[in-house]
């Protein structure tokens, strides 16, 4: 069977393919001009998934990633988090678009040395602050001039006047440590074990079995041509048109970023819906910001008021590439209870159209490659309310949530199809995402009507009398006809693959940062 679009259950593949529809190109990196001023609050991708290391496969992992495009070497400072914000994930499990259970992390940020004062050198007859985070020679000592810490809660109901709870390490402490981002070689000679006594065991507030949290950064594992693509998608994007390549990323083996990343056992998180849970990540800052004209290392500014919410993500690419330029930070400031209010982007959807404009002639079309299903009710379905058989929750909401059917098994790593439900793997994007989906490809084909054509699907959907790589395979889900996506049956790609194997296969899967000099 080709790789085309597979998937496993009719009203399931409707859902999952269309879910990846309503996004294409790249993840949420600076995608709407209010997050742009504060980048320390900016989600860039969310992975939600059964975990597949060998031994957890009853539990979910969730990865919340904030601060795009951190080049390796972005010194002195770094990439802290905000000690002013919070960072939250949010899951839904009876299908209201409501949050049942939130994970807050809380940052502090405090200065190393004695009595927090900084780290100091003897210049003559004074002590004197060193302007480094940390120092270090290659030796066992690393003198860390900077420590961030965190604070992690589980709060069931509301997520601001709801009943919260501290997470534990299980060995009673309430705090847990963030690693130094990876400086350099000769400031952390190996930073993978470095990193690895960050990961903590935890206990978790009315769960039988203990999970696992870190907070640090990694490499960045989004597989994007991003230049091109934002340059009026400066290739033609089918196979042949442009060849798979490591060069045309221009994320991966390039940036890190800072993972959030929080392992739950699913016991914990299905509560009692029918175990299709719906996620989402925010950031929030308070209300009010006055800045300070003598600041100090502990406030530069002073904040107070309401929670206000500055970022949001749940299925990639929403914000960049469906929802229109006036309505942005509108999206990123919305609950996904208000979603309806911004339905007209995914009835109408502008994406299809622009590469319309760009590869008509590319294609040797004479008349418009965007779908004509007009609305694109498909979308609206996958996109708001998931699919019977793969996502959909026992009440449907009409929200934009990443959706996790639970029951699926997870499929080990060296098994992973990199497009995820399409191609037959029913653990992957869009049943949740997993860092080695390829959520670019997915979308940009499903986006042009992919499920207009006929799919390989009938054996994987128990169509009677199918049989797998036999014409009696090949379905149309109803969607659409073939007539309404002209290019519907075209492999579109950015050329810039990913796969499984490119990430670690245990907790928290992203890879180890990029070193900032020594590489």
């Amino acid at each position: 069977m080709s790789i085309s679009f597979r998937h496993a259950t009719t009203g399931l593949m409707v859902s999952a393919l269309a879910l990846g529809s309503t996004a294409a190109f790249a993840s949420s990196h600076r995608e709407a001009p209010g997050i742009t001023k504060q980048p320390k609050v900016d989600a860039t991708d969310f992975y939600m998934f059964r975990s597949y290391e060998t031994g957890r496969e009853g539990y979910v992992t969730f990865i919340a990633n904030y601060q795009p495009l951190q080049g390796p070497y972005g010194g002195p400072n770094y990439f802290t988090m905000d000690a002013d914000a919070i960072y939250e994930i949010h899951i839904d499990n009876d299908g209201d678009a409501v949050e049942d259970i939130t994970f807050k992390f809380d940052f502090k940020n405090q200065l190393g040395g004695e009595g927090g004062a900084g780290v100091a050198l003897d210049i003559g007859d004074e002590k004197v602050a060193i302007p480094l985070k940390a120092a270090g020679d290659g030796s066992s000592t690393l003198f860390v001039n900077e420590n961030e810490k965190y604070a992690l809660a589980m709060i069931t109901g509301d997520r601001r006047s709801g009943k919260a709870a501290l997470v534990k390490r299980t060995s009673g402490e309430t705090e847990f440590v963030k690693p130094l981002d990876n400086i350099g070689t000769k400031t952390i000679p190996d930073y993978d074990a470095y990193a690895n006594d960050f990961i903590y065991d935890v206990t978790i507030p009315n769960c039988d079995m203990p999970g696992r949290v870190f907070a640090g950064q990694r490499a960045e594992a989004f597989a994007v041509n991003l230049g091109e693509i934002f340059d009026s998608v400066n290739f033609v994007p089918l196979e042949g048109g442009i060849t798979q390549s490591r060069d045309n990323d221009d994320l991966v083996g390039k940036f890190n970023v800072t993972s959030l990343a929080l392992e739950v056992p699913i016991a914990c998180v299905t509560g009692s819906g029918n175990g299709v849970i719906g996620a989402w990540t925010t950031a929030s800052l308070p209300q009010a910001e006055i800045e300070d004209p003598s600041p100090t290392y502990e406030k530069t500014s002073k904040y107070g008021g309401a929670w206000v919410q500055q970022s949001r993500l749940s299925a990639p690419l929403v914000n960049e590439v469906v929802i229109g330029l006036p309505d942005k930070d509108l999206f990123n400031a919305a609950e996904p209870t208000q979603d309806s209010a911004l339905a007209v982007y995914v009835t109408n959807p502008t994406l299809p159209a622009l590469l319309d404009i760009l590869f008509r002639d590319a294609l040797g079309a004479t008349s418009n490659i965007a779908p004509s299903n007009l609305p694109r009710n498909d979308l609206v379905t996958a996109f708001l309310t998931g699919f019977p058989g793969l996502n959909q929750q026992a009440t449907v909401t009409a929200s934009e949530m990443m959706r996790l059917n639970t029951a699926i098994p997870p499929t080990p790593q060296g098994a992973q199809s990199n497009f995820g439900v399409v191609g037959e793997d029913l653990a992957g994007f869009p049943n949740g995402r997993r860092p080695g989906d390829d959520v670019v490809d997915i979308a940009l084909r499903v986006a042009m009507g992919a499920l207009c054509h006929p799919v390989p699907l009938g054996a994987e959907l128990g169509v009677e009398g199918a049989v797998e790589d036999t014409p009696s395979d090949m379905i149309n889900l109803g969607l659409c006809d073939p007539e309404d996506a002209p290019v519907g049956d075209q492999p579109f790609t950015d050329g810039a693959p990913i796969s499984a194997t490119d990430v670690m296969a245990v907790f928290p899967y992203l890879n180890s940062p990029l070193p900032g000099a020594g590489g």
